[in-house]
């Protein structure tokens, strides 16, 4: 956004409404830029006094004796509308709304927030709120807020749609010595938001670490893409409210923002790389453990403890997040055993008695120091006569500071309790060691790093190709499916109706017919072959056990009969309204040995078509018994969703001769993605049963609901699918024909076979540096891309299962679609070919489709090649030999804005 330069660097600021009375935010917001020593212009406007706090006061904006890079509307909302008018015509390039009214209607029925978003959009002006705290960026002394609370120069910032939230959290900090780099309110959000700010934020050098707290959001597309590119720089962790049903009618009412099951926020941080917190208690834990930026080196972890009582409580908080304790091996048993009294706990927690002193906590802590027995040391103290709490934490930090592998340890402490203990904690923070109050929340805070860990390592990691549907089955699926749709009416089809559709993508169905009556029955029971399952079909009823709707192993046509007229005997009686549509007949699948699931695609008001997995059944409810995945999906994404679903015992494997195979279900899964994406009208599929035997998995039923799908279907996604459609092959010069296409995260290993193909001189030339052999991370960067704000096309040769790539070109896109950063690069044996003019063209005519405004590069003065070819192509150069570099510069679609 072109506007957050002065969002985090004005040079001046107005206050909107200054006032000299006290608790009005007008002379709140006054006296905390003043006592915040902020630099800049400070310009108060109010008709009603001279001069406010000391600063000389103008009665208009118009009067203002410059252009503010931000105003702050300390006014009713009624007034707003002309206040945005009059900062449009003054240039203001920010306006922080501090109303909570804007949604009033003015007397011609309008929002006011409507028609004030209107002005600032042609103005090109931007909103923080309205329903805003402020702001406040301490490195630059500027407390733009009315908050009551100021905040120290630190290494977090802190962004929350809540301003009671950003001040509860002001005060704690306050309090622990925790500082920012930068604290936001957005309140509503209705412009500035936190996709924008995590775009800068993540770029940002005094910011280490970014906390979220999230009511809701509005565009998940946008966020889930500036939060997956900020991730891969900053630590990001979510508070993130209305987990619950009410809580969400709460933040509806709170922030406008829509209804969504928990479980897909929290699948959608996740798949980010971002880490969830889930309390305020957790909060603060986050942010000790943030303050102090400790990579994590293991997820091993020992405790040592002068209470047992303490040591169980983070052990039982430790296992209910899934974490474990680090087994103590035979040598440092032993050693441990040299020195401490017989009764200590032989094992981890490693409990060094109540009557330990000083010595024996600095002789414990070394010994475990100088074993390899764990990654994490936790070091808990509960208040003792014996072991005073400061001495013994000055010892503790001594040995710590003085031991020379204390760089191979994470290390943690919990000094139990507030009036002795307090000052004790003081000190580790000071030393740079985290240091918690309960034994809960150091347990807690552990477990945060392990979650950040895997989440971090589930984001880099490389899947394995999934076979793909075929092309024309595909085709024939997917023009069924338009066929079905009718108007904008949603249309329901029940299994009997679809299996056609589900078979063509790849999927088996157990065989279905319809009877009206108990005669139709027996005569498709005959046909099917014995036994059957007979089933109500009835819209009105969701359960067909409230009239033991669903008759299974009927063996012959006396008890199919039986079986037909009792479930419509029941029907009328029980539910005598109720539309009958007759029955479905099916086939009895071969349950034994067998696992029943249920999976949905479930079309979200926010994030658009979300995947859900869990163990069904008459009273399954979605927000408690699944578990969610956005697609698209790989082998890898999905693999972790059944894990996930296990773990959490939302599916719970049968004792079974052949268990849930799990690479095939991902594999199911990855396909039932893959129809999302390439099936539009697709608005809601319930599966349930899915029946798995071994390697089989077969549809028992199934719902599916469409509708029509918007012109462009890509936009209901909140993950920017593979783009299939960029795919193209085109011919060298030498007539060897070559596949253009979008890079894939399965293509990491023969990236790294083509970077091995390019010369060292290439290499520098197109990364300003030596590149030695690249690593799984840096591959992962370069192979799992955004597409929806970044590109890589490469040339490959090859079949599917032995591909190679040829060359590379990639345009790296900001944010706001202006301007992309491109490369190019060849294999060194495969140049004077045409290659680079192909790949240079196609990375321009993908820019100019998605309306980019300027294509650049920059390359060395000797790399002629890609000079002469960029000039050629339009680009304008500015070499320069001193610098030793050279520019390229394309414009493709005219903007008046850059």
């Amino acid at each position: 956004m072109k506007n957050l330069e002065y969002f985090f660097k004005p040079k001046s600021v107005a206050v909107i409404g200054a006032s000299k009375k006290m608790g009005r935010p007008g002379n709140i917001v006054m006296n905390n830029l003043l006592q915040g020593s902020y630099e800049g212009v400070i310009i108060p406007v109010t008709p009603s006094y001279k001069s406010v706090c000391g600063v000389l006061a103008y009665p208009t904006i118009e009067s203002m004796p410059l252009e503010p890079d931000i105003a702050i509307l300390c006014t009713q909302a009624a007034r707003n509308v002309d206040i945005f008018e009059a900062l449009a015509k003054k240039n203001c390039k920010i306006v922080v709304v501090l109303s909570s009214d804007m949604e009033d209607l003015d007397k011609f029925n309008i929002p006011i927030q409507e028609q004030c978003l209107a002005i600032a959009k042609k103005a090109k002006m931007n909103v923080l709120g309205p329903n805003s705290l402020g702001l406040i960026l301490p490195w630059i002394n500027l407390n733009a807020s009315f908050s009551p609370i100021p905040a120290d120069k630190g290494k977090i910032a802190f962004v929350s749609q809540s301003a009671a939230v950003c001040t509860t959290v002001l005060d704690w900090a306050k309090d622990n010595q925790i500082g920012f780099s930068a604290v936001i309110s957005l309140g509503n959000a209705t412009d500035i938001g936190f996709a924008e700010l995590l775009d800068w934020l993540s770029t940002d050098n005094k910011t280490n670490a970014i906390m979220l707290h999230v009511d809701s959001i509005s565009d998940a597309r946008r966020f889930l893409s500036a939060a997956r590119a900020a991730s891969r720089n900053r630590r990001i962790l979510v508070l993130k409210s209305g987990r619950t049903r009410l809580g969400q009618q709460a933040v509806k009412i709170h922030t406008g923002g829509e209804e969504s099951l928990d479980i897909i926020y929290d699948s959608a941080i996740r798949r980010a790389g971002m880490l969830r917190v889930t309390t305020t208690h957790d909060l603060f834990a986050a942010f000790e453990t943030l303050t102090h930026s400790i990579p994590l080196r293991g997820e091993r972890i020992a405790f040592i403890t002068n209470g047992g009582g303490q040591a169980i409580m983070a052990v039982d908080t430790l296992a209910e997040h899934g974490g474990k304790l680090a087994p103590l091996d035979t040598p440092l048993i032993n050693e441990l055993s040299e020195f401490l009294p017989n009764c200590w706990s032989h094992a981890n927690p490693i409990d060094i008695a109540g009557d330990a002193d000083i010595h024996r906590y600095t002789q414990t802590l070394t010994a475990v120091m100088n074993s390899d027995a764990t990654d994490t040391i936790v070091i808990m103290h509960s208040p003792s006569s014996i072991a005073p709490g400061i001495e013994t934490a000055k010892a503790v930090i001594e040995t710590i500071k003085a031991h020379p592998r204390k760089q191979h340890f994470n290390i943690l402490t919990n000094w139990c309790g507030d009036y002795t203990a307090k000052q004790a904690r003081t000190l580790f923070s000071s030393a740079g060691i985290p240091t918690y109050r309960t034994p809960e929340a150091v347990a807690t805070a552990f477990m945060h790093l392990v979650s950040y860990r895997r989440n971090q390592k589930q984001l880099m990691e490389t899947p394995s190709t999934a076979q793909q549907i075929k092309e024309k089955e595909l085709q024939k699926a997917q023009q069924w499916l338009k066929n079905q749709v009718e108007g904008d009416n949603k249309i329901h089809l029940d299994t009997h109706q679809i299996g056609y559709f589900l078979e063509h993508l790849g999927f088996d169905v157990l065989p279905t017919w319809l009877a009206s009556n108990s005669n139709e029955a027996i005569n498709v029971a005959n046909n099917i072959g014995y036994p059957v399952a007979v089933k109500l079909r009835s819209p009105d009823i969701s359960h067909k056990s409230d009239v033991y709707g669903v008759m299974l192993n009927q063996q012959n046509d006396s008890e199919v009969a039986s079986a037909a007229r009792g479930i419509f005997n029941r029907t009328k009686r029980l539910y005598p309204k109720a539309k009958v549509d007759g029955l479905v007949i099916q086939a009895m699948a071969e349950t034994t040995g067998a696992e029943e699931l249920r999976v949905k695609v479930k079309n979200d008001s926010t994030f658009g078509p979300v995947i859900l997995i869990g163990q069904g059944g008459s009273d399954w409810d979605e927000s408690r018994d699944a578990e969610a995945a956005l697609p698209p999906l790989n082998t890898t994404l999905a693999r972790y969703l059944v894990i996930r679903a296990i773990k959490t015992g939302c599916i719970r494997p049968q004792k079974l001769i052949k268990p849930i195979d799990i690479k095939a279900l991902s594999q199911f899964l990855v396909r039932l993605s893959q129809m999302v994406i390439a099936c539009p009208e697709i608005f809601e599929l319930d599966i349930h049963p899915l029946l798995i035997r071994d390697k089989d998995f077969t549809i028992v039923d199934a719902r599916l609901t469409v509708q029509k799908s918007d012109d462009d279907p890509q936009k209901r996604l909140a993950i920017r699918p593979y783009p299939v459609e960029q795919e193209e092959k085109v011919q060298l010069r030498d007539s060897t024909t070559i596949l253009l296409r979008p890079v894939r995260p399965e293509d990491e290993p023969t990236h790294a076979e083509f970077i091995n193909k390019v010369s060292k001189e290439d290499l520098y030339k197109r990364f300003f540096t030596d590149v030695g052999e690249l690593n799984h991370e840096a591959l992962a960067k370069l192979t799992q891309i955004d597409y929806d704000r970044e590109m890589a096309f490469v040339a490959v040769q090859g079949h599917s299962n032995g591909q190679h790539i040829l060359g590379v070109s990639r345009a790296s896109i900001d944010p706001e679609n202006k301007v992309a950063e491109f490369a190019i690069l060849i294999r060194s044996d495969l140049k004077r070919n045409g290659l680079g003019r192909i790949l240079m063209e196609k990375i321009i005519h993908y820019c100019q489709q998605k309306g980019t405004k300027q294509l650049q590069g920059m390359t060395m003065p000797t790399n002629q090649g890609m000079l002469k070819l960029a000039a050629s192509l339009g680009f304008e150069l500015d070499v320069s030999f001193e610098d030793g570099t050279a520019d390229m510069n394309l414009t493709l679609n005219q903007s008046t804005d850059l």
